[in-house]
């Protein structure tokens, strides 16, 4: 099995951010690495069958922030409930453990 498909099929359940999250509304981290939260959606940004409905939502919600390694490798939207609210969150496979 894929990341891809073990992370899309672990929704409702615990993930592990390996860095800290980047927030664009106040441009700044949030000094909390090893955040445990919990998935509540997620999109490959390439998934064809998903990404069109799933990402066109994604973006229309603006994902909020990202994580700090965010950097080479597919990304992946996913759907986070951070300090009790639901986020869009843009990360890579080397950002998030799968608990």
């Amino acid at each position: 099995m894929t990341f891809a498909e073990q992370f899309q099929n672990h929704k409702c359940g615990l993930v592990r951010l390996r860095s800290q999250l980047y927030w664009y509304d106040s441009n700044s981290y949030d000094n909390t690495p090893g955040r445990v939260c919990l998935l509540l959606d997620a999109w490959h940004e390439l998934d064809p069958v998903g990404a069109v409905g799933a990402l066109a939502v994604a973006v229309a919600a603006t994902p909020r922030s990202h994580t700090r390694t965010h950097g080479s490798g597919a990304r992946y939207a996913a759907h986070l409930l951070i300090d009790g609210q639901p986020r869009w969150v843009w990360m890579t496979e080397e950002d998030v453990e799968i608990l």
